[in-house]
């Protein structure tokens, strides 16, 4: 028997979850409260259903034709440092099958449960949301300090790094925010990538179905490639 986790959902075959095709864990529960989540649904704790570490690692083996030498299984949320000993027990069995792990985290949990899950983890994508402590307290209830040094932790750790930033309409989109998000950034030696997520408005119907307000119901999506080129124009769009 494994640790037994509680799951959201899973995609069997993503392909924007890290490299090559992804079996994507999506677990429940997260502390935060960000205004531009797609998620609403993963929020509450006691949602999801039950499922045993050992079980889900025979489920994810059937996929491995597909996914094969270049991908793996990355596991996101909710926040999946919220249940890490599951996350720890699922990436060790992973990793004795020889399978890439990527951890997709905002890093909200304690530095010791993340660091008994990086043990395992083949790459952290990492969720940088905002450039100061104002900031993250206001639209997303945590902490820019404790983001950096979970960021610092992979760095300490030589865990290759990608940071995901979501591009959100008076929020996060202006020179000043965006030049800041690459300057943090591009000062952890570990990293590889800067993933610019244009901010979308299709989970609406989300909020209205769980009746949870939703701060940015009257923004407008991002026209991904305007904010491409953008980025290059500002030199920031690859590291």
């Amino acid at each position: 028997m494994g640790v037994v986790g509680k799951i959201h959902s899973v995609q069997s075959l993503g392909a924007v979850d890290g490299p090559g095709l992804r079996y994507v864990v999506f677990l429940q529960g997260c502390p935060l409260r960000c205004a531009y989540c797609h998620n609403p649904d993963t929020w509450d704790f006691s949602g999801g259903t039950e499922q045993d570490s050992e079980e889900l690692v025979k489920k994810i083996l059937r996929f491995r034709p597909y996914f094969g030498d270049k991908g793996g299984v990355t596991v996101t949320g909710g926040e999946p440092l919220m249940q890490a000993d599951f996350v720890e027990d699922l990436f060790q069995r992973l990793k004795k099958e020889g399978i890439h792990t990527a951890l997709d985290t905002s890093g909200a949990a304690t530095l010791e449960q993340a660091e008994k899950v990086l043990e395992y983890t083949d790459l952290v994508l990492a969720d940088l949301k905002f450039t100061t402590e104002d900031a993250y307290h206001q639209h997303c209830k945590g902490s820019f300090s404790h983001t950096m040094e979970f960021l610092a932790l992979t760095e300490k750790k030589h865990i290759p790094l990608w940071i995901r930033h979501v591009v959100a309409p008076n929020l996060t989109d202006s020179d000043q925010s965006l030049k800041t998000i690459y300057q943090l950034a591009t000062k952890f030696s570990n990293l590889e990538k800067i993933e610019w997520l244009p901010y979308k408005n299709l989970c609406i119907e989300k909020y209205q179905r769980l009746g949870i307000p939703f701060a940015m119901e009257k923004a407008e999506a991002i026209d991904g490639e305007q904010l491409r080129q953008r980025l290059e124009t500002m030199g920031i769009w690859q590291i």
